[in-house]
């Protein structure tokens, strides 16, 4: 009689543990596992990782083997076949032979690089190549952090607006009914009738969009995270924001100069180009190699021979129709793009750095004067309440005052996550965000 009792309480047990909200570090765990951008990023990185070994290959030594194996079936005919012989009388054709012939041959070769300034160029260029990809790859794992939190708090927008909504659809209904109550018993006019009518209207097509912006919201996120997401938690009430530390913004944007993750790789292709121009003035250089074969010769009618041989062959370029000239001046332009892509990336970041600085702070301040609003609002909206039921305000008073509320709450959980996402842009601006840094955000939410 025990087992269906402790099924129920086990099978009750799950369900409270599927239904729990999942949090923002969970989130950011499903999507460093099904993200399709930044697996992308992480093969990128996995190919950019194979550069060091492909540019040293042309430093180290080419080592190679070859070989024929060749039969040759074939028939001697003299030189005076044409001619007939006299012998004891008779007539004689000249006599032919057959030629059977089996040759076998194998060769192994060896070049090392003693010279060649074009392939050392290469190899310090491959070295940049994979610190590229290394760079590029952490920009897209700050990339991640930043997109999964907007997507969350996109989320939990869009639930914060249909909920308020929802609770003005609420209380319209309530004034309405309560018109409609006063215009029967004679206490009210009919406009007052109306406008809660055209209120209600109103807030009811609000709900239909702010549905539909929650659907298009939790899309966006199942995009990223690979799945549709559950319940997520919101943040919790009264919630206090920590300011940015240091707290001028001359550290921020030098910071986001040097240690930005794009301005990083754009100084690492400027310096692949300025190896660009060396490598291809390398080509008017001389090369050198040593060499060495070995080679193992077997033929039937002549029997084997072994060659062995070891040098040096040296290359000299004379000329090449310009074509060397007019590729280290195409690289000297290219260098050029790349320093000023430099430049550029430079002061976007600066300017990415000042934005979400001046973004954060603006933002504690606006969260600040909207919790007093709040407050202030609640006590229009009661005061309004009051005076409409003993008969000194009048409908459109205490409906100006409950869309005066719910706004300002809006307004205010909007406050606090464009606040919260100001401060890790300008950490990814920086070039410090790390996926700790979650950590304090997610303890801003109710578990």
């Amino acid at each position: 009689m025990q087992r269906p009792l402790i099924a129920v309480l086990i099978a009750s047990a799950f369900l409270t543990l599927n239904a729990q909200a999942a949090d923002l570090i969970q989130v950011y765990q499903q999507a460093l596992a099904n993200d399709a951008t930044y697996a992308s990023a992480r093969s990128s990185l996995a190919a950019g990782q194979e550069r060091i070994t492909q540019g040293r290959a042309g430093l180290l030594p080419n080592i190679s083997a070859s070989g024929t194996n060749l039969r040759n079936n074939g028939e001697f005919i003299p030189f005076n076949e044409g001619v007939l012989d006299v012998v004891n009388g008779q007539l004689v054709l000249p006599k032919r032979s057959d030629v059977d012939n089996h040759t076998n041959t194998y060769t192994v070769s060896l070049s090392q690089p003693l010279f060649n300034w074009s392939l050392w160029q290469s190899y310090q260029q491959s070295k940049l190549a994979q610190a590229v990809a290394e760079a590029t790859f952490a920009q897209a794992r700050q990339d991640l952090i930043t997109r999964v939190a907007q997507a969350y708090f996109d989320v939990l927008t869009a639930q914060d607006n249909l909920t308020s909504t929802q609770a003005q659809k609420v209380a319209t209904t309530e004034q309405l009914a309560s018109a409609k109550r006063n215009f029967e018993v004679g206490t009210q006019t009919i406009t007052d009738t109306h406008e809660a009518q055209a209120a209600y209207d109103l807030v009811v097509a609000q709900e239909f969009a702010a549905i539909n912006d929650l659907d298009n919201k939790r899309t966006a996120l199942q995009v990223i995270v690979g799945k549709a997401p559950g319940e997520l938690a919101p943040l919790r009430t009264g919630v206090t924001i920590d300011p940015p530390s240091p707290a001028v913004v001359d550290p921020w944007v030098g910071s986001a100069e040097d240690q930005n993750f794009a301005v990083i790789s754009a100084q690492l292709q400027l310096e692949i180009a300025k190896r660009e121009i060396a490598r291809n003035r390398g080509n008017h250089m001389p090369t050198l190699n040593l060499t060495a074969a070995a080679q193992h010769t077997n033929q039937t009618a002549y029997g084997a021979n072994n060659n062995k041989a070891i040098g040096v062959t040296w290359t000299v370029p004379i000329f090449s129709g310009f074509a060397v000239t007019s590729q280290v001046r195409e690289s000297i332009a290219l260098e050029d793009k790349a320093r000023n892509d430099l430049e550029a990336t430079k002061r976007n970041a600066s300017q990415t750095a000042r934005q979400a600085f001046l973004g954060m702070t603006s933002g504690l301040a606006q969260v600040k004067a909207l919790e007093a609003a709040e407050v202030s609002s609640k006590s229009s909206l009661d005061s309004n309440k009051l005076g409409y039921q003993v008969g000194v305000r009048i409908n459109i008073d205490v409906l100006n005052a409950q869309k005066l509320l719910y706004s300002t709450q809006k307004d205010l959980s909007k406050a606090r996550y464009d606040t919260i996402m100001n401060g890790l842009r300008l950490k990814s601006a920086a070039g410090t965000l790390k996926e700790e840094d979650l950590a304090p955000v997610n303890a801003l939410l109710a578990h």
